[in-house]
């Protein structure tokens, strides 16, 4: 039997979630949680084999609960199944230890075969997220631009900007007019929600 912890902040998503993937015979779903942080506790309280994340839930994001469940607890596998499938995600999870990434409107034939694939020490992959994810590639940014785009998602001013990285002005306003260039967009917050969306803000 397969033990199976969900998280999830929408109780309805959860809920479904829980009762087609306890269908299953060698499923069953031990616990559920509605927020990030509760996570590793709920994990090793139940003895959880798999945990099944969202990306944005409250107290702390899948993202993040998926490296700190992967640190306190190795042997019980991630696998990510979010509404949010963006390239940038996936590069994201995978680096914080997730075995695993698919949307939710995976079918839950194919849901529960994911989970035991991940919990035989096999990755699973959105095909689509995964080839999104090659075509948009390593950064284009510099690790400066990386700096000035990561601090111009706060929505401070170029002259906030500048304080926060000791830089002038001057400087910075050439980042951001670079970063926008090689990201295609037209503005610094399309800038900005581009490179996140592509996990290029990272670190």
């Amino acid at each position: 039997m397969i033990k199976l912890l969900l998280a999830d902040d929408q109780a309805l998503v959860r809920g479904a979630m829980a009762a087609l993937l306890d269908l299953e015979p060698d499923l069953k779903v031990v616990a559920e949680v509605g927020r990030g942080d509760e996570v590793v506790d709920a994990a090793r309280a139940h003895d959880a084999d798999v945990a099944l994340l969202d990306v944005q839930m409250p107290g702390l994001d899948g993202i993040a609960a998926a490296r700190l469940l992967h640190d306190a607890l190795p042997a019980c596998r991630v696998l990510m199944v979010t509404t949010f499938g963006r390239a940038g995600y996936l590069r994201q999870a995978m680096a914080a230890g997730a075995a695993g990434f698919v949307v939710k409107d995976t079918p839950a034939r194919q849901l529960a075969d994911a989970v035991r694939r991940v919990h035989q020490g096999l990755r699973v992959v959105d095909p689509a997220l995964a080839a999104q994810s090659l075509a948009h590639g390593d950064s284009p940014l510099t690790e400066r631009e990386t700096d000035v785009l990561r601090a111009a998602s706060d929505g401070g001013t170029v002259a906030d900007i500048a304080r926060e990285l000791r830089l002038s002005d001057g400087t910075v306003r050439n980042h951001l007019s670079s970063a926008i260039g090689k990201t295609g967009a037209r503005t610094r917050a399309e800038a900005v929600r581009l490179a996140v969306d592509n996990g290029w803000l990272l670190g």
